[in-house]
């Protein structure tokens, strides 16, 4: 279709109002109600232009914009009232529209009288995907709103290049997280990060975080832990022309769930041996002689590109950062003032440079040292003096960050499960959150004996071998495991089956070990080897024992306590010959084992997995 028979469908549609309203619940995951809605515009759905992405892409391309945000407004005013919905509206707005004299205050609050709402009703959330943004008029026209009662919001924190900088320019009463950053959170420990680091940051800046995207009750899930307030997504309610007024159960259930989250952990790595270059970003560089309003066409086309290296003969003399170079041409007559001036003139003749082989632990430093700018505008990277590169604060904030949680222990170098620092800090979750669980410490018995007569690469095959069994036999979302040291390690069980998945573990870790002996051990049941006295003496195969712990809050308050009696419990199970269960009930079990098949209390089942268990009195 062409041009010009588009732009004659956005005037049928701007002359006739041939527009559509779908609205989005935001959910307060406190409360477990809808508070606001989110009004999302469609063309006619016969149109080229129903989409919202082509409708508002023809009409920026003609210069309509405020005019189609203008009909956008007084269609969701009037449908927000014809369904007399609860709570706040949201609507979108362009910082274009924001900045047009039409959108005065003024006029906002006759459209929104008409239409029978008040200011305090209504949140203007504003969509940042322009190149060029002047923050100074978007300021003041954002506090002439907030002083008309009309708050704003910020949309899509994380996916635009200047989203951190309109943040503290506009202070927005509500800021959203782009839905990149929440989609499989609950697998994604650097998600979980960057969101906990923005929940902080709104925190100190009295905004409240809405998450976009939710899809998954396990998403969900983790956000409700990580202290996210509110939120929005398909698994809350889809757009619509009639959208829901109440979350559905299966919402319902995940909000109302005692149960606490386990957070995805980084893998093990050695941070001794990263450098800058795994930093680096390959970006074009200019000469200090390039014309400046080159060098910002320069960027318009790269719109990810924070910044612009300024090199002479192949060596970096300069650096031209994307905000302050837009602020010189945003100036009154900043064009014809410093359009043709050379970039070096405009420039940052003292930019941070370093070698590509710069360890992470070192640039940390020198961005530390070189202060704020550094950080903001990045550094330079070369090879031998030579222009490699670019790096940005962000990154390395990010890899240092995940080098700082590998270096206080969190994840264990052989299993690449969580170490002692999460797991303390996950059942201190649990203890605060006063949810009742299960602690069982696993430990192999006559360990030292199958490294003397294997060898440690041998043993190392079988603690690597009894962690995938846990990964395999635990359910991830509920379950917590942790590998203490050597073979030691830890579950936080809050799976109501848990019996059944250690019996599991215990009959399957019997069976699948066998292949790690050789056949005349695996035939006799055990080896000769020096005992701890030096004497020689046989040893039975390596087995398992779990020590099981209830720990509910009535009886546990700390860290140590439930350490203690997992420990003790652990003990118990080890006096037993071959694999075996103790679960520890001298207090009221949970579930109590047996109960989905009828038994009373501290019943022992008839229907174990493996042969071997034994409980406390």
């Amino acid at each position: 279709m062409s041009q010009e028979e588009l732009r004659l469908h956005l005037e049928h549609i701007l002359t006739n109002a041939r527009l559509t309203t779908l609205l989005q619940p935001v959910l307060d995951l406190t409360e477990g109600r809808v508070v606001a809605y989110e009004a999302l515009s469609r063309g006619p759905s016969n149109s080229p232009l129903h989409a919202p992405q082509a409708l508002f892409n023809m009409a920026e391309q003609h210069g309509r914009l405020p005019e189609l945000d203008w009909a956008c407004l007084r269609m969701a005013f009037k449908t927000f009232v014809r369904l007399r919905l609860p709570g706040r509206l949201f609507v979108n707005l362009s910082p274009s529209s924001l900045l047009d004299p039409s959108f005065s205050p003024d006029a906002v609050l006759a459209a929104l009288a008409e239409a029978g709402l008040n200011g305090h009703q209504v949140v203007f959330e504003i969509t940042e995907h322009e190149a060029a943004l002047d923050y100074a008029d978007m300021r003041q026209a954002v506090s002439l709103l907030r002083s008309a009662g009309i708050e704003v919001a910020m949309d899509d924190l994380g996916e635009g290049f200047s989203s951190l900088r309109l943040w503290s320019e506009l202070k927005p009463a509500f800021v959203k997280i782009d839905k990149h950053f929440i989609s499989d959170i609950h697998q994604d420990p650097h998600k979980v990060q960057f969101v906990r680091s923005i929940r902080m940051l709104a925190e100190g800046a009295h905004s409240c975080v809405i998450a976009e995207g939710v899809e998954t009750p396990s998403e969900l899930a983790v956000l409700k832990d990580l202290g996210i307030r509110f939120a929005q997504g398909y698994l809350i309610g889809r757009p619509s022309p009639t959208p829901i007024r109440l979350p559905s159960r299966e919402v319902q259930s995940c909000l109302q769930s005692g149960t606490v989250s386990v957070f995805p952990m980084p893998r093990a790595r050695d941070g001794l041996r990263i450098s800058a270059d795994k930093l680096m970003v390959s970006a074009p560089a200019v000469s200090p002689l390039t014309a400046s309003q080159d060098v910002l066409e320069l960027l318009m086309q790269h719109p990810n590109l924070h910044a612009v290296a300024v090199v002479d003969e192949g060596m970096p003399v300069g650096i031209l950062h994307r905000p302050a170079l837009l602020d010189q041409f945003l100036t009154l007559y900043g064009r014809e003032l410093h359009g043709r001036k050379p970039c070096r003139e405009l420039m940052d003749p003292n930019p941070l440079i370093v070698d590509k082989a710069t360890r992470m632990t070192e640039l940390s430093e020198l961005v530390v040292k070189k202060g704020k700018s550094a950080f903001t505008q990045g550094f330079i990277i070369t090879d031998e003096g030579l222009y490699l590169g670019l790096g940005s604060g962000f990154d390395l904030m990010r890899e240092v960050t995940e080098m700082q949680i590998v270096a206080a222990r969190y994840a264990n170098p052989l299993s690449g499960l969580p170490g002692n620092v999460p797991i303390q800090e996950h059942m201190e979750r649990l203890l605060s959150n006063e949810q009742t669980f299960i602690t069982a410490y696993f430990d192999l018995d006559h360990f030292k004996p199958y490294n003397d007569v294997y060898g440690f690469r041998r043993g190392d095959d079988i603690i690597q071998l009894l962690a995938r069994i846990l990964r395999e036999s635990c359910k991830l979302e509920l379950d917590f495991i942790g590998h203490i040291g050597g073979d030691d390690f830890v579950v936080l069980f809050q799976s109501l089956d848990w019996e059944e998945r250690c019996q599991t573990i215990l009959a399957r870790f019997d069976r699948e070990s066998l292949s790690l002996y050789n056949p005349e051990h695996v035939a006799v049941g055990g080896y000769h080897s020096e005992d701890r006295r030096g004497a020689m003496a046989f040893h039975p195969l390596v087995s398992l024992s779990i020590g099981a712990v209830l720990v509910d809050p009535s009886h546990f308050h700390h860290y140590q306590e439930v350490a203690r009696a997992a420990s003790e419990a652990k003990g118990m199970a080890k006096r037993n010959d071959g694999s075996s269960l103790f679960i520890d009930q001298r207090r009221l079990p949970w579930p109590a084992p047996g109960a989905e098949k009828g038994e009373r209390p501290g019943e022992a089942s008839t229907a174990e997995l493996h042969p071997v268990q034994s409980r406390a009195a």
